[in-house]
């Protein structure tokens, strides 16, 4: 009974920010202004407006969510081989974290402009400039640059606790390293790797302030029309609706996270 005790501010806090919000959205995102039922806001999502700017979020999630999955894994492996040092080198992964994530992104702002600090030093070494601000591209390098810890540190939670002596069990049955590789270390990576997909997919998909930095607003996402339409429409309604339809993907990590991770291997913590 004392621990149940101990639960209850988690509990209180879990509610006040976490079930009443949701609540909130599932009224407004089923109701119109006047408080009726409606499936409108949800049907929203087939506008030409928003069905492009969800292809556009997909995409783009997609993009940064394989070359985070492309960076991360030999990351992971050599954090894991690391061992005299794989402290430290965690620290620097964690490091940025630390910091805000606007002022992260800002900081990108400051050296993809076109008058920035990497086309400065290409016109001083007499190479022409290069326009990568206000760009797609900009956009999938603030999403690889600040959800890359969230790929790495479950991969290399799930790599580390593969013992050496089953990695050496495979070589002394006649396995060389690639398929060492391929039949042993990649299969007991799938937690990491499905946990590390989910982590950075999601808030990739649903990110607004990226695009707005680095994108100049004028490459929209769905995170930007949802976030145009609580701010600057004040169509909460609206914006409910088109956050339900966002859950849907949220609602499928988690459950891929279910079947694919269910001892809880892949949590960064």
């Amino acid at each position: 009974m004392n621990r149940k005790f101990l639960s209850f501010p988690y509990l209180i806090w879990m509610a006040g920010f976490t079930l009443i919000p949701l609540l909130l959205i599932f009224y407004y995102g089923l109701t119109d202004r006047a408080g009726g039922f409606t499936l409108d806001n949800v049907k929203a999502i087939s506008s030409p407006e928003c069905i492009q700017a969800l292809l556009r979020s997909l995409k783009l999630s997609c993009i940064s969510t394989v070359i985070c999955l492309i960076l991360a894994y030999p990351l992971a492996m050599i954090l894991k081989h690391s061992k005299s040092r794989n402290s430290f080198i965690v620290f620097i992964f964690i490091l940025p974290m630390w910091m805000n994530f606007l002022l992260r992104t800002m900081a990108w702002q400051v050296l993809l402009d076109k008058n920035g600090v990497i086309n400065n030093i290409l016109s001083f070494i007499g190479l022409p400039s290069l326009n990568m601000i206000n760009t797609t591209s900009a956009i999938v390098f603030g999403m690889v640059y600040n959800f890359l810890p969230f790929m790495v540190l479950p991969m290399y939670n799930v790599l580390s606790k593969i013992s050496d002596d089953t990695i050496e069990a495979a070589h002394d049955l006649g396995a060389n390293a690639f398929q060492t590789f391929i039949k042993v270390i990649l299969p007991l990576s799938v937690p990491g790797i499905v946990s590390g997909i989910t982590m950075v997919f999601v808030p990739a998909l649903t990110t607004f302030v990226i695009s707005d930095i680095l994108g100049g607003g004028m490459i929209l996402l769905i995170g930007n029309v949802i976030e145009q339409e609580f701010t600057f429409s004040n169509n909460w309604n609206l914006g409910s609706g088109l956050s339900l339809v966002l859950m849907i993907f949220i609602i499928i990590s988690m459950i891929m996270i279910a079947i694919f991770d269910k001892d809880g291997e892949g949590t960064v913590f």
